[in-house]
């Protein structure tokens, strides 16, 4: 499993026209997981992301998880993480999830959040979507499982 974090400032995603999901301040969270994740990945991912200290205290320093400092979560399921890009121009995702193994554990990975106290917005898993954002920082780093 492998999880872009950009802390935001603002964020929204759009699919067809209609927001589905939209936060002030915290996290977009860029999704992606491969055929061999399991629950044991999605809970520490889950609870990395909950606990990971991305937001400075008074003396500048990053001391502060998003459970202390405050703030949602906009959860984007991204399978192009896994993209092979060693050979040729074209990618290829053959590490990506099948999206009936993938769905599953996007859906408990969101649960996980949610039951670390986080408002969790998505997007709809597999469409089209446009994300805006308005990175804080800019903050951004990966959390993998393995």
């Amino acid at each position: 499993m492998r999880v872009v974090i950009q802390r935001s400032k603002r964020a929204s995603v759009t699919v067809d026209g209609e927001v589905t999901g939209a936060i002030d301040k915290g996290y977009v969270l860029l999704v992606g997981l491969t055929h061999t994740d399991t629950i044991e990945d999605v809970k520490y991912v889950a609870k990395k992301v909950a606990e990971i200290r991305l937001w400075e205290d008074e003396e500048g320093k990053m001391n502060h998880s998003i459970l202390e400092h405050g703030g949602d979560i906009l959860s984007v399921s991204q399978f192009t993480l896994y993209a092979e890009t060693k050979k040729g121009r074209r990618p290829s995702f053959i590490e990506a999830a099948r999206p009936e193994v993938a769905l599953p554990l996007y859906e408990a990975f969101n649960d996980c959040l949610r039951e670390h106290g986080l408002k969790v917005e998505t997007g709809i898993f597999g469409a089209m979507m446009d994300v805006s954002l308005i990175n804080d920082g800019p903050v951004t780093v990966i959390v993998e499982s393995k």
